[in-house]
């Protein structure tokens, strides 16, 4: 039995970070009122004879509650040990079970010790969740009411549970999901190895640990000092995906080939296009079915990660009613997961328990404008008031609403192994190619899709383009708001799905655009928001690699290089377009064809 002090925000209780809610006034939560009984490693059977294993988390009384189930591959048993990583997100046992809920925290098949050989969210995985859905259903601890709980892999597992429809799944929060696992790993044709390459091996490496090492003093040790309330508290604002970047550089023990090293080849190496590999791990399509509830939300800053996925899983579910959608200011999620548990709260209070919380009132969309204070609300996705406005990108180097007359700009991309010689003179040319508007005079908004329409002509027989805008104080450092990445050669449209202002690329056969050649360039920028106080501007650097110092990156993400040296030369009649707000300056534009 695992008792003490409830997890929660008033005195007396285990503080959790961050921000907790999204400026609802709830009504009639689950207070904490129960110890907590823990059972370690309990074998649970799926319909192959697999045994996947689990912990199970119960009020420490007799009786039924409603189920949250954590699903993924990650070392289930330091879920709660309070480290700052992107593994530790099945969000914190000592808020929910006192409250009410059993949860059963689960390893995917192949992951510290469940049997068979992990998938990767494709059938198998999705068929393993109904299995464990129905299982946790069945048990006499149970009332008969799952949700499931967790962000990242945790929240993507959501997705993956939901598309099969168990009879006893009754609503769930995918936070920081991802609904289309081959636009986390391919951003339009370039890799995003600097995240999949570390990400991978670690799952591998740590998934083979054994239980007593888990379960040892060493990392109990851990646990009671990182809930030394100090400590915790300076974890606020850490993100733990943004480090699990920098574990290729730390971790070097070996991993499995079979699945992980296979899973690796198979992401990076076969299948660098849209095919059927990534079409039995995409849950899009299949959102459209869903009728049980989802609560949907990211922070403006995971970019390379799940923000795109928040947005297009929004639109996959209109025809759902009880879909909500919530926006934190950029860092709002840090890990361990402890944000917006009480928001979840009163989403499964209100569904899993039938308690009216306050949920479900006002609009479906609640969200924070970084460089603001409060919340917005929104009945829709981008908002209706966001009108597409068109920013040139002039030969001058300015990024403005004005056309300047026809010219260009050109900068070198030569990789490293291009074959240049050692003794090479600098180039005349930059390396990348900067915009920048004038500092605004008034405060200005935008909020919604951002699409960059490129006029450019390559001497290479491919390239990438990598986007990075940022808001630029009158002092201090320039931040990163939202970035777009494509390869050249898989730049066609698909026109059936893409909307103004959010093209839709293909990415399923390459689309040849030759040296020398004008080609169009529609490159979806990730969609974001942003207030600007006066003394602010806007930039847009424009590069072909995000390896090399002070490339344009988002949280540290970078890509595989396209290895072919080229003279990159963009025309002036290119245009970056942002959803701009009416409280900002007054002008409009026909939005991109």
């Amino acid at each position: 039995m695992m008792t003490g002090r409830a997890a929660g925000i008033f005195p007396g209780e285990r503080h959790l970070n961050g921000t907790q809610t999204t400026g609802r006034e709830f009504k009639n939560l689950s207070q904490p009122e129960f110890d907590i009984r823990q059972t370690d490693n309990v074998g649970i059977p799926v319909r192959d004879g697999v045994v996947l294993m689990a912990d199970l988390f119960q009020p420490d009384t007799e009786g039924r509650f409603p189920a949250l189930l954590s699903f993924s591959p990650y070392p289930r048993q330091i879920q709660n040990v309070g480290a700052p990583l992107g593994f530790i997100e099945a969000g914190a046992t000592d808020f929910f079970v006192p409250r009410g809920y059993a949860q059963v925290i689960a390893n995917a098949r192949g992951t510290c010790g469940s049997g068979g050989a992990w998938t990767f969210l494709d059938q198998q995985e999705r068929d393993d969740l109904y299995d464990l859905i129905e299982w946790i259903a069945a048990q006499p601890w149970c009332d008969g009411n799952v949700g499931m709980l967790g962000v990242s892999y945790f929240g993507m597992a959501q997705l993956a549970a939901a598309v099969t429809r168990p009879p006893h799944l009754k609503a769930i929060a995918p936070l920081l999901t991802t609904d289309d696992l081959y636009e986390a790993v391919w951003h339009n044709g370039l890799l995003n190895s600097g995240f999949i390459s570390a990400w991978l091996p670690a799952v591998g490496v740590l998934s083979q640990r054994p239980d007593d090492f888990w379960r040892s003093w060493r990392i109990d040790a851990a646990r009671d000092l990182l809930h030394i309330p100090a400590v915790h508290a300076r974890l606020q604002h850490l993100n733990g995906e943004r480090i699990v970047t920098v574990l290729k550089d730390v971790i070097h023990a070996p991993y499995p080939e079979q699945p992980f090293g296979e899973l690796w080849r198979a992401m990076a190496v076969e299948h660098p296009m849209r095919d059927a590999f990534w079409d039995a791990r995409n849950t899009r399509p299949l959102l459209g079915t869903l009728d049980i509830p989802v609560y949907l939300g990211a922070d403006w800053d995971n970019v390379p990660l799940h923000l795109p996925s928040t947005f297009t899983a929004w639109e996959a579910l209109k025809g759902n009613p009880n879909v909500r959608m919530a926006m934190l200011q950029p860092g709002g999620f840090s890990w361990p997961w402890e944000a917006l548990h009480y928001e979840v709260l009163a989403w499964y209070d209100h569904w899993l328990k039938g308690q009216d919380t306050g949920v479900m009132d006002g609009p479906p969309i609640r969200y924070q404008m970084p460089g603001t204070e409060g919340w917005r609300e929104a009945a829709d996705w981008p908002p209706e008031e966001a009108s597409l406005t068109a920013f040139t990108l002039r030969s001058d180097g300015v990024m403005g609403t004005e056309e300047d007359g026809p010219g260009q700009r050109s900068y070198l991309y030569v990789p490293a192994g291009s074959g240049e010689p050692n003794n090479a003179n600098p180039h005349v040319l930059p390396d990348r190619l900067i915009w920048e508007t004038a500092p605004f005079e008034a405060p200005v908004e935008f909020a919604g899709n951002i699409a960059l329409t490129l006029e450019a002509r390559i001497t290479g027989l491919d390239t990438g383009w990598i986007a990075v805008l940022y808001d630029v104080p009158p002092d201090g450092e320039p931040e990163a708001i939202t970035a777009g990445w494509l390869r050249a050669s898989l730049s066609a449209v698909d026109p059936a799905r893409s909307r103004p202002g959010a093209p839709v690329l293909d990415c399923s056969q390459p689309n040849p655009v030759g040296p020398g050649k004008l080609t169009v360039y529609r490159i979806p920028m990730v969609p974001n928001a942003r207030h600007l106080v006066p003394g602010h501007a806007l930039r847009l650097i424009i590069a072909s690699t995000d390896e090399t110092d002070k490339s344009p990156t988002v949280l540290g993400f970078t890509h595989s290089v396209v290895r072919e040296a080229s003279h990159n030369t963009i025309l002036n009649r290119s245009k970056l377009w942002l959803p701009w707000l009416p409280r900002a300056i007054p002008f409009q534009s026909n939005p991109p064809a």
